[in-house]
């Protein structure tokens, strides 16, 4: 697998190397000791799994310590735009994102650590996305930010016609009005 730096300090993208045949394919989707070599040290402890129409934005979602989740995002079927977004005080790229298309035919994966707000757009009909996390979830921790804050300028890759988002993501605050960051 190949494990490529972002311009984000921690943010990397995982391409797995393809073995395919007449039968299909293989691919190792990970492997404990070739993240540890890379530095990539989580212990995932469990596995989520959502689907989402086309339109859907899920995120931009967080916990805070002490039950930070690393996410490794990757899509089983169709295309997402993947986003995380720096909130680490002391980082040279606090406040900064990066987004990267995951697809079930690219089959890249984003690894997004500890200090980090995740959310992803689809750009498909529909998509299958599942991550693993390294912390349980915990509902007292959770927070967010608006997808649409003026700040952050994400650009969804989405028409704003077609935006779907839960009534609870619309009442996340800006990032200008969050309260909380990581060290």
């Amino acid at each position: 697998m190949n494990i490529e730096k972002t311009a984000i300090k921690d943010l990397v993208i995982i391409t797995p190397i393809i073995h395919e045949d007449l039968r299909g394919f293989f691919f190792e989707g990970y492997n404990q000791a070739k993240f540890n070599e890379n530095g990539i040290e989580y212990q995932f402890i469990q596995d989520n799994q959502s689907f989402s129409k086309r339109g859907v934005i899920r995120g931009l979602h967080l916990q805070i310590n002490p039950f930070a989740q690393a996410k490794l995002v990757r899509v089983l079927e169709g295309e997402i735009l993947d986003v995380a977004v720096d909130l680490r005080k002391n980082s040279p790229t606090y406040g900064q994102h990066l987004s990267v298309v995951l697809s079930a035919a690219n089959k890249k994966q984003l690894m997004v650590p500890h200090g980090f707000a995740h959310g992803f757009s689809v750009l498909s009909e529909t998509a299958s996305v599942l991550y693993k996390v390294d912390q349980v979830y915990h509902k007292e921790s959770e927070r967010g930010i608006r997808f649409d804050d003026p700040t952050l300028a994400i650009d969804w890759q989405l028409n704003s016609n077609e935006v779907i988002v839960s009534e609870k993501d619309l009442l996340l605050p800006s990032f200008n009005e969050i309260d909380w960051s990581f060290e």
